[in-house]
């Protein structure tokens, strides 16, 4: 068994947000929906390896009433400390939140929580 994707949610017109966060913030790369689920709104992101295998996906999804995911949450594993503290930076640059409180408390890694401009919980984590 392997995971697909994830899915976090965003408020009607919150794709333009999400793009900031997802592709903008992490380096994400935004994919086209399905033809018979675009009309619902959303956005999907994916990450890819040097081989250009999927390595990570993210939906996000139009849901009303929103309500954000402070506590659940995607946590995205990356290469290593150096990628990780960049990426924290940059979220921090496009003016998003990014908590290092629990940086250490993860056995054998490092991770920031950061939230996406909805205010959904987003866990960045790469071995120590």
């Amino acid at each position: 068994m392997r995971l697909h994707h994830v899915q976090v949610a965003c408020p009607r017109g919150g794709e333009e947000v999400a793009r900031r966060f997802y592709a903008d913030g992490l380096g994400l790369v935004e994919v086209a929906k399905p033809e018979a689920l675009a009309g619902r709104g959303g956005a999907w992101f994916r990450a890819y390896d040097d081989g250009g295998a999927v390595t990570a996906e993210v939906h996000v999804g139009v849901e009303e009433p929103f309500a954000p995911a402070r506590k659940a949450h995607p946590a995205l594993l990356l290469d290593d400390v150096t990628a990780l503290d960049a990426i924290a930076d940059r979220l921090r640059r496009l003016g998003f939140e990014v908590d290092g409180r629990e940086r250490e408390t993860f056995p054998g890694h490092l991770r920031w929580h950061a939230f996406d401009g909805h205010g959904n919980r987003v866990e960045l984590l790469a071995r120590r």
